[in-house]
């Protein structure tokens, strides 16, 4: 009697280990792997990381011939390329690997309508590269990348908007719409990213209305849920409740989230209470009872769990197989940057769970602020860059090369 699939499945699941670098790092040549232990030896330099924050800056507004540089560095080890051609290389090595890739357009801080324009027609290109592709299983956008922080801000606090403004908003909402009615016709999930709270209700708005829309068969538009905000686990569930109602799938990427220290910066100043969880340890809990509400529900929520966390990634691994739900469930993926956590994505993806890499892309110069924001997470997370450089110097190690 041979084995299903499920079967076998379950038991590479059993076996699971994220401590296995030569899985993590099998599509790494050994070249590819010194220069990432160099990269993360720089990054753990805290004083250095700082002063090559502001030189980095200075040199690209003074026109300085360093963009090889940079480009031979930090841009790829965490970027895909500065275009959607440049980045088919890195989706055909992650594809040979059976992880997706999931184009990440990161050009940031943008605020006029000549550039609201120009991210609204890139966003649609990836929509159109992933159509069809079964190796980008999601698309991907923020909301602020299409209009000002300022209107979504208004929006948010229902404030009375006027006609420029109104104008301006439901050019937004026909722009939103057009992305996820592509996503849907193409049959890709598109993921839209969460914001500061200040702007996060004009974002759910939309994005409940989007789900409403599109999810009535299956999940193509996702919400993004920040866990370290309290208020995150009832507005999981009140969600959910609405779509049951309508008879849609709810879907979610859950993280902890990104903008901790400026929620709490703008909360003293302006003087009213912080929605930041008042520890890590809630933070952690809320992360856990989101997951397990989502698999008590699977069959109406569609899951994206994005984290680098070695605990929770595991944790949902094995929760999966206890319960039953078979580890490649098309409502269940798990979710990393490129660059990091080749550990978590690797071993996942070999075990046989659906995983997915966060491949940012664009001019180098652009998505500059997205990468001083990674270099800095990476200084900055307890142990996250100590995690990354000890698994390549293991993998270096067992290949006898250090």
């Amino acid at each position: 009697m041979t084995e299903s699939t499920d079967q076998k499945l379950s038991k590479d699941a059993s076996s699971l280990s994220f401590k296995n670098t030569e899985v993590a790092f099998s599509s790494k040549s050994d070249s590819d792997l010194k220069k990432a232990k160099f990269l993360f030896k720089m990054l753990a330099n805290k004083p250095m990381m700082v002063l090559g924050k502001y030189a980095t800056n200075a040199v690209l507004a003074l026109h300085l011939p360093v963009k090889g540089l940079i480009k031979a560095t930090i841009f790829n080890q965490f970027c895909g390329g500065e275009s959607i051609p440049e980045c088919a290389d890195t989706t055909k090595v992650l594809d040979q690997y059976g992880i997706g890739t999931i184009l990440d357009y990161s050009v940031e801080g943008k605020d006029s309508e000549a550039d609201f324009k120009a991210a609204f027609e890139e966003l649609i290109r990836t929509v159109q590269t992933a159509s069809g592709n079964e190796h980008i299983p999601f698309c991907v956008f923020k909301i602020s990348g299409l209009e000002s922080n300022s209107l979504l801000e208004k929006a948010s606090l229902k404030k009375e908007l006027s006609p420029n403004e109104k104008a301006s908003f439901e050019k937004l909402k026909e722009r939103v719409n057009h992305l996820c009615k592509l996503a849907h016709e193409a049959n890709t999930p598109i993921l839209i990213d969460a914001e500061e709270s200040w702007i996060q209700p004009a974002i759910d708005d939309l994005a409940m209305e989007m789900i409403a829309k599109y999810n009535g068969e299956k999940p193509i538009v996702y919400n993004t849920l920040q866990m370290y905000r309290h208020d995150r686990l009832a507005h999981l569930k009140e969600a959910h409740e609405i779509c049951k109602q309508k008879g849609v799938i709810y879907a979610i990427k859950v993280v902890r989230g990104a903008y901790m220290e400026k929620e709490r910066e703008r909360a003293n100043e302006r003087g009213y209470p912080s929605p930041i969880q008042p520890d890590k340890v809630s933070t952690d809990r809320d992360f856990d009872l989101a997951i397990s509400y989502a698999l008590d529900h699977i069959e109406t929520i569609g899951l994206c769990c994005g984290t680098h966390n070695e605990n929770s990634s595991m944790a949902l691994a094995q929760e999966m197989v206890k319960r039953g739900i078979p580890i490649s469930h098309p409502h269940i993926y798990f979710a990393q940057l490129y660059g990091m956590s080749d550990h978590i994505s690797f071993n996942l993806s070999h075990a046989g769970y659906n995983v997915a890499k966060y491949v940012p892309y664009g001019p180098i110069k652009e998505v500059m602020p997205y990468l001083i924001r990674r270099a800095e997470e990476n200084t900055s997370v307890a142990g996250q860059t100590g995690r990354e450089l000890n698994l390549i110097i293991s993998e270096l190690k067992r290949r006898k090369l250090e």
